[in-house]
């Protein structure tokens, strides 16, 4: 499998949860569908730090369109939520500046301390997916040579993240479905054969901030 192909899968899962959002503007069936998408950029982030010419370039490009994005970001979330938050783009950028940050350090325990200051830093600037996409994007990286490492420290990373939310609402087989297609995308990065396939650098950048207006539109207009 592809990066390509998987590129598409996230793009395609990430439409869906977010049609639920405009459609529903709540919790629905489209959200299990959706938790497929950020595992996979994620995982893509990982794979960017190895294969980029310019880490310099790549970062000034996630920051652009982080940018470019934070407007059709905040008129999509209008629709079921007026709290703010900053867009996917701004999780996968500090990410991608832990990855930088851990590997140049040479003590790795500085490193380490560097990669949680900067989860910290997204939770505390309500970053998309917070503390939990970027060490998500970490442990992408770090244990990329340790393929089975790799899938248990992302499956404790997603019962971190949604045993407190199975205990605490009324909502334990909701958060459960939840969880589990959050780790389902494992499946697809075990069968990534390492190849780029068709170029699609920009495909994400210019779709992301696309479709939230075509979305926000739909639902002011017709719902």
């Amino acid at each position: 499998m592809s990066n390509f192909i998987l590129k598409i899968v996230a793009i395609c899962s990430m439409f869906m949860d977010h049609l639920g959002y405009a459609l529903f503007e709540k919790f629905s069936f489209f959200n299990y569908i959706g938790r497929l998408a950020f595992p996979i950029f994620a995982f893509g982030i990982s794979e960017g730090y190895i294969h980029t010419r310019s880490k310099k370039n790549y970062i000034i490009r996630l920051l652009m369109f982080a940018i470019v994005s934070q407007v059709p970001f905040m008129l999509f979330r209008s629709m079921f939520t007026q709290g703010f938050a900053l867009n996917i783009f701004f999780t996968l950028l500090l990410g991608l500046i832990a990855i930088i940050g851990y590997e140049q350090c040479k003590n790795k325990a500085v490193g380490i301390l560097l990669v949680a200051s900067l989860a910290c830093t997204a939770d505390l600037f309500k970053t998309d997916y917070g503390y939990w996409g970027v060490l998500a994007i970490f442990i992408f990286h770090v244990f990329k040579d340790k393929k089975y490492l790799m899938y248990l420290s992302y499956i404790a990373l997603c019962l971190i993240k949604y045993i407190p939310l199975m205990l605490t609402t009324s909502l334990y087989f909701e958060y459960s479905l939840l969880c589990l297609c959050t780790i389902l995308p494992l499946l697809l990065i075990h069968f990534y054969n390492g190849k780029k396939g068709p170029d699609t650098k920009y495909l994400l950048y210019g779709f992301y901030p696309v479709h939230l207006i075509v979305l926000y539109v739909i639902n002011v207009l017709f719902i």
